[in-house]
């Protein structure tokens, strides 16, 4: 076994049980570790920290499996794993036939991302580490979970920082077909797992669309009315079902890609919503907020679910004007009593400088706004205590006061 050991003073994150180890905090190492080989992390001192993948490539120069000395990271650890990982979500089942079942770091499993979509299982692997165990672990998920089929989404730029090389096919059982059809709390959704964003749906808005169909809900109940509503970077049209499902009575989706619009105008039939209820925009949504205030529409609930502005710290500055510009526009389209649900996927800006970027927006507009509720991954998407960079969603729903 090959040991890394870190400098004096580098071993306080591991003790704290945080996953990574960064390069700048490598002493040496007694051997010449491959890409995602397992390796021992031990203080300057000796002791034992950590066993951990190493990442000859990437700044995050090891990704820890376990800090437990007794651990052997062999198949069967994997399996267990993996077995955590999938008895966790099981409840969720009832509710949704698409969620994630293995979450990275969370899941003591740093760089693997699989989401399940009905009988089909799609794998992201983001890391040396898991990628070495690619063979393996693509067996195992199809072993615990009985899926038809596993297909392999790993074209993120995360792989490019690891020194891997992109990767999308069919690693395990059936082709996928063009479109997965699955259900979310009483909505169905069509899926492409080979060209959609991410693994091809958004499941980590689970609870934030299942919010959205409430507060329709109560909308008509209240008001004898259904709401009119504005979904930006719409995708493929989760929110803009759910607010259908919930008995909204206008929903205008705002993308810049056709395809999603299109695969969103279909979901709206696949579901028998009144398709005229359903307005689809290709437009760039910067442009169309401020063409929509210039020509003083309002809506009752404007939600902005944007695309990641901040890929790194390098890119915050851009993002925080682009997450403010969208903010302030959006404001200024709510009528009296409106709502805004507002959302970051960039991990990059943490919670309170989102909370920052969004005030600043509301002050700009010059209205008075409660912060009603917040947003996340859901529980399929678990916070790791000692791992805060594992919350990469975020959100507000904001109420606009008199």
């Amino acid at each position: 076994m090959i040991d890394l050991i870190l400098k004096k003073g580098k071993e306080k994150s591991l003790l704290r049980r945080h996953p990574w180890v960064y390069d700048t905090a490598v002493m040496r190492l007694t051997g010449r570790p491959e890409s995602g080989e397992t390796v021992c992390v031990r203080g300057h001192d000796g002791r034992f920290l950590a066993w951990a993948a190493f990442s000859p490539a990437s700044t995050l120069r090891a990704r820890c499996w376990s800090f437990r000395e007794e651990d052997v990271i062999d198949a069967a650890w994997f399996e267990q794993r993996i077995r955590d990982a999938v008895e966790a979500r099981e409840p969720l089942r009832a509710r949704a036939s698409a969620l994630r079942l293995v979450f990275g770091e969370a899941d003591g499993l740093p760089g693997l991302i699989v989401d399940r979509y009905g009988d089909f299982l799609v794998t992201q692997f983001q890391s040396a580490g898991v990628e070495r165990h690619r063979e393996l672990l693509a067996d195992l998920l199809m072993k615990v979970t009985g899926a038809r089929g596993v297909f392999d989404r790993s074209d993120a730029a995360t792989r490019r920082r690891e020194g891997l090389e992109v990767r999308m096919e069919n690693l395990r059982g059936e082709e996928p077909p063009a479109v997965i059809e699955v259900e979310e709390d009483g909505v169905r959704y069509g899926v492409d797992v080979r060209i959609g964003h991410k693994t091809g749906f958004y499941v980590d808005q689970r609870e934030s669309r299942l919010t959205a169909q409430r507060v329709a809900e109560e909308f008509r109940r209240t008001h004898g009315r259904g709401l009119r509503a504005l979904n930006c970077f719409c995708y493929t049209g989760g929110f803009s079902l759910a607010l259908l499902k919930g008995g909204a009575d206008e929903v205008v989706s705002v993308d810049s890609s056709q395809d999603a619009l299109d695969m969103a105008a279909e979901n709206v039939k696949r579901n028998g919503f009144d398709e005229a209820k359903a307005k689809f925009v290709c437009a760039d949504v910067f442009a169309f907020l401020r063409e929509l205030r210039d020509k003083g529409e309002t809506f009752d609930l404007v939600i902005l679910d944007p695309p990641k502005f901040a890929s790194s710290h390098y890119h915050v500055d851009r993002a925080a004007r682009a997450y403010k510009d969208i903010n302030l526009n959006g404001l200024r389209l709510l009528a009296p009593g409106g709502r805004l649900f507002t959302f970051s996927c960039s991990g990059a800006i943490d919670v309170d400088l989102f909370q920052k970027i969004v005030a600043g927006a509301v002050f700009d507009a010059g209205v008075n706004a409660w912060a009603v509720g917040r947003f996340g991954g859901g529980a399929d998407h678990p916070l790791l205590m000692t791992y805060p960079e594992g919350e990469y969603l975020k959100g507000l729903d904001l109420l606009v006061r008199p």
